[in-house]
């Protein structure tokens, strides 16, 4: 995926203030969670501190790639897109980034709707209307067998990772939160449901099951067509929501979608 045009390739040493590295900024349709559907202005950041083996955003974590933007600059291409007051920060994961805050103060003041599309491991005070919150489960790891590089060498630092309890909490404490569960298959439920459990043991606020969203894991029609049945299915079993990846019905694995 390369680097959006958008974004000026330059390095961080020719950006003047606070800056991100962008791998991408786009206008599109959200196409997962609550507001999807809702026209939305992403940009999304570079670098992870997990490695799902099946990332949609492969150049963002395996092989991150970006050009540096200002948040002067990344908030002046926000505003060209004027039939757009949803911006969706995402990656990657974005709070890895210190400026990710000065953005979010910056788009909260001119009165955007922000969402944060985030793993949960990391929490920042900041302003969110939305915490996208996608908890990673054991088939997320990249085992030997499933690291898209072979070697298996990020499964334990992904595995020791992925999961922080107290962060999660906090996030539904301070946020406004959707927790959104990629599912493989219907061994994933158990863990949803024991994770789940333990997140709102961790919480002082009340998780309703229309808050948990269950997306099929596909990052191309393909893949989604083998699951989505399934996955709508065990949604309607276990009473929580189903939701679709609608950039990918769309747009297939089409870059800036």
């Amino acid at each position: 995926m390369p680097v959006s045009s958008t974004a000026d390739e330059q390095s961080a040493d020719n950006v003047e203030g606070a800056a991100l590295p962008v791998n991408e900024l786009f206008y599109s349709l959200q196409g997962e969670g609550k507001l999807t559907g809702t026209p939305s202005v992403f940009i999304r950041t570079s670098g992870c501190n997990l490695r799902c083996w099946f990332c949609d955003s492969y150049h963002t974590s395996w092989e991150p790639t970006h050009a540096t933007m200002s948040v002067d600059e990344i908030v002046e291409e926000v505003q060209s897109h004027a039939d757009a007051d949803h911006v969706v920060l995402t990656g990657g994961e974005p709070l890895i980034h210190d400026e990710a805050v000065t953005l979010l103060e910056r788009l909260d003041d001119l009165g955007y709707h922000t969402t944060v599309e985030t793993n949960g491991t990391i929490h920042r005070d900041a302003p969110i209307d939305l915490a996208s919150i996608s908890p990673k489960l054991a088939s997320s790891t990249p085992t030997a067998e499933k690291d898209p590089k072979g070697d298996g060498e990020w499964a334990d630092r992904h595995e020791n990772r992925r999961i922080d309890l107290d962060t999660l909490g906090q996030f539904v404490d301070d946020c406004d939160t959707q927790l959104k569960f990629v599912v493989t298959g219907p061994d994933d439920m158990p863990e949803i449901e024991s994770l789940l459990a333990d997140i709102r043991t961790a919480t002082s606020s009340h998780i309703p099951d229309s808050d948990v969203l269950l997306m099929p894991e596909g990052t191309t029609r393909d893949e989604l067509d083998n699951r989505r049945k399934e996955v709508a299915n065990l949604a309607m079993e276990y009473g929580y929501r189903y939701t679709p990846r609608l950039h990918v019905d769309l747009w297939n694995d089409a870059p800036e979608t």
